[in-house]
């Protein structure tokens, strides 16, 4: 009689631990910032989109509006051309090596039309016309979305980080859904340097 009594308080013990380990080994937690992170990846690869959409119509306009530099336009077109090949997958968040990728060629890019909108401010005719105006303004608020964005995706990976690598949190994470740090965006070397603008 004692000895079952003792198995009854011990297998009541063993239920309340695992209640109170469950409910605390954040797995739960771990998934929605998972989810978090990939929503936010999603946002970026979407806004990536847009600009990318954008491009051709911005080097139409301007080709057809001025007696513009071709290299600047090759430039931007070599540019989008490897800024999409590499897809803003799902699956490249837990790729670092293919996230500096693609995080490389976006920075191309960026680089190119940064370039591209600084050189037309030569052609007065160019910015006169309506539609390079309007072009111009939704590529502006595109690169703001991307910024947006990327801080968003930034801080989701913040808080996925630190589950995965806080106490108890990184026992569930590590033996249990064999998750790992993911990659963030860091700033280009480079970056805090406008681009240089030759008459």
């Amino acid at each position: 009689m004692k000895l079952r009594v003792r198995s009854d308080a011990l297998g009541f013990a063993a239920v309340v631990l695992t209640i109170f380990y469950g409910a605390g080994c954040g797995y739960n937690r771990i998934q929605v910032a998972d989810e978090a992170v990939k929503a936010a990846w999603a946002e970026v690869g979407n806004q990536y989109q847009r600009r990318a959409d954008l491009v051709p119509n911005l080097v139409a306009t301007v080709k057809g509006a001025a007696d513009f530099e071709r290299q600047t336009l090759e430039a931007v077109v070599q540019a989008r051309a490897k800024a999409t090949g590499i897809q803003a997958t799902p699956e490249l968040v837990n790729d670092p090596e293919a996230f500096k990728k693609f995080e490389a060629a976006q920075g191309e890019l960026s680089s190119a039309l940064a370039r591209l909108l600084v050189t037309v401010e030569r052609y007065p005719d160019l910015k006169a016309n309506q539609n390079y105006r309007d072009l111009q303004a939704q590529l502006e608020g595109t690169e703001n979305r991307i910024a947006v964005a990327r801080k968003r995706y930034i801080d989701a990976v913040a808080q996925y980080n630190a589950l995965v690598r806080s106490f108890p949190t990184n026992l569930t994470a590590r033996f249990l859904l064999g998750a790992q740090v993911r990659p963030s965006f860091e700033a280009r070397p480079g970056t805090e340097t406008p681009p240089e603008v030759k008459f």
